[in-house]
């Protein structure tokens, strides 16, 4: 088996060295859980469209109830007869829509219905933490919690959410909730994308090759501008619209699409400091605004890192690729997801067989998910190292190939 060397020490402490200066910490107790019902079997559940341009990738099943299947556009949707779904060649998993066989009409009824019963549940959570920020929450590093505002919530820059893996974040928006550009959700400390809800009243709005963490249940409508990235559900009560994005449902056993980075640092380099300015007197929130107590972690802790030192960001991630801990060990096909497709795409794009030359995919935004990119740009090395037959598939032989060379 084919492995990577581990990041190095040094990259450690460097990240430990600029995460001194990183985000605000707020701090509530962890919710119950909110229960989507049958509406969670769905990775986008719509009531009146789903539409979509460009190269769309979707892990997960589609839904759209009462409007009918034509309102599902940009898919090129095939119906077998007397079917209870449909297939498109951007969705690995199943199209359901009003009119297919039964039980599909009965189900799809069941799912908006939980799919609304969820959101009215959420919404009435009482809130840990009020107007945070006054909406702007861009750098802001979140502990499990219930968060509300009677006002739009803006993404301008990365924030964290840091907690276990049962652990659950409820954000409660009563207008808009828009992320920037490029602007991530990044999660910490096993935090799960599937226990995760952002409830918005207005429109949420993913920016172009931004990354978003969790489910979204909305009361209007939700658009990803090109490339961005979803892990979770989008379930809107009105329309969903996509533009070359890569999609996949959140599970209790799913990776986030960002997590913050795990170095090896051996016990004895552990090392801790605090550096503080002002601190908020907001009496809802209990928030530093500027102070931050970190420690360089043992083995095994996580780290986050934020957006405002991208230019460090690029650099480590430059050593990461070259020393990535990955091994090689199963099958991977268009669907897969996980680390080891993260690992083969920086493999296929420092190896001169390019996923993609910019956005999704390109070096240095390689993704954990398998798509018709990665299935090119593996059939392409494929076909030049004399594999048959060359079909973007990533099985035994070319798991061999890689072993040997």
């Amino acid at each position: 088996m084919k492995r990577f060397n581990k990041v190095s020490t040094v990259v450690s402490a460097v990240v430990f060295a600029f995460s001194l200066v990183g985000p605000t910490a707020v701090f509530a107790a962890s919710p119950a859980t909110v229960d989507l019902g049958s509406a969670g079997n769905f990775v986008i559940l719509s009531k009146t469209g789903i539409s979509t341009t460009g190269s769309t990738s979707i892990v997960g099943d589609v839904g759209i109830s009462p409007a009918a299947a034509s309102y599902i556009t940009g898919f090129a949707l095939t119906l077998p007869a007397a079917s209870a779904f449909s297939l498109s060649t951007l969705v690995t998993g199943k199209v359901y829509a009003p009119g297919y066989a039964d039980p599909t009409s009965a189900n799809l009824t069941m799912a908006v219905l939980d799919m609304q019963t969820a959101y009215t549940n959420a919404v009435g959570r009482a809130p840990d933490v009020t107007e945070l920020s006054a909406g702007n929450i861009g750098g802001l590093t979140f502990a499990p919690g219930v968060y509300k505002w009677g006002t739009g919530v803006t993404i301008p820059t990365d924030i964290t959410l840091s907690g276990a893996a049962n652990d659950v974040w409820i954000f409660q928006i009563a207008q808009n909730l828009d992320i920037s550009s490029a602007a991530k959700i990044i999660l910490a400390g096993g935090a799960q994308a599937n226990n995760i809800f952002w409830v918005v009243a207005g429109q949420t709005t993913i920016g172009t090759t931004a990354v978003f963490n969790g489910n979204i249940l909305d009361q209007t409508a939700v658009v990803l501008n090109t490339g961005a990235q979803l892990n979770g559900r989008a379930l809107a009560q009105t329309a969903v619209t996509l533009d070359s994005n890569a999609i996949i449902v959140a599970t209790s056993s799913s990776s986030a699409l960002v997590q913050t980075l795990t170095p090896a640092v051996s016990a004895t380099a552990a090392a801790s400091a605090t550096v503080a300015t002002t601190t908020s007197s907001t009496a809802n929130s209990a928030v530093s605004n500027s102070s931050v107590t970190a420690a360089a972690p043992a083995s095994g802790t996580s780290l986050s890192v934020t957006a405002d030192r991208e230019e460090l960001i690029a650099k480590i991630m430059e050593l990461i690729r070259a020393n990535m801990n990955a091994s090689f060990n199963r099958n991977l096909t268009v669907g897969s997801t996980g680390d080891d497709v993260k690992a083969l795409q920086v493999w296929l794009n420092t190896n001169g067989y390019t996923v993609a030359l910019n956005g999704l995919g390109s070096l240095g935004n390689e993704t954990t998910i398998f798509g018709q990119l990665t299935r090119a740009a593996l059939a392409k090395f494929q076909a030049k190292a004399g594999i048959n037959p060359s079909l973007g598939y990533f099985g035994p032989i070319t798991r061999s190939y890689l072993l040997v060379h």
